[in-house]
């Protein structure tokens, strides 16, 4: 079959959402998500639970854990992190939980969160947390038995 423009666009079009899903042949993915060192954009992983929202964190108050830098709204909701963080990190280092329940590793956006069972599960974007969301146990299920292997 000859490859056609229509066939060099479809691909042009579905590499980057591909890529954003494939497991890395390369070196090992680290265990927390975290852009520049800095845990789940800078978000603070407790405002989730307390104020049920994404909150920013500040830049002057955070937490290392893991490898990276996790920043805080206040210095209590740092406090609480620091004496349990496997409490509020979540699941799957902050990688999407989505993508790795299909066996892969992609970042995450703050705004596509969602708590379970008094656990924090983040999502690729909006729309993939609604793809999540049509089988929370099933897709949890099938995350906890891909994880940590994704990391390669």
């Amino acid at each position: 079959m000859p490859i056609t423009r229509r066939h060099l666009l479809t691909l042009a079009i579905a590499a980057p959402a591909v890529a954003a899903f494939a497991p890395s042949a390369m070196a090992a993915t680290p265990e927390i998500y975290a852009e520049d060192g800095i845990a789940i954009d800078g978000t603070d992983a407790v405002a989730y639970f307390t104020e049920g929202a994404p909150i920013a964190g500040d830049e002057a108050i955070t937490f290392d854990y893991m490898g990276a830098t996790w920043r805080f709204a206040s210095e209590e909701n740092r406090d609480m992190f620091a004496a349990d963080p496997t409490a509020y990190a979540p699941q799957y280092g902050g990688y999407c939980a989505f993508a790795v329940s299909k066996g892969a590793t992609a970042p995450t956006a703050p705004d596509a969160w969602t708590i379970v069972d008094d656990k924090l599960y983040l999502n690729f974007s909006t729309s993939v947390r609604e793809r999540w969301r049509q089988d929370i146990p099933g897709n949890i299920a099938a995350a906890d038995a891909n994880w940590p292997g994704v990391l390669g």
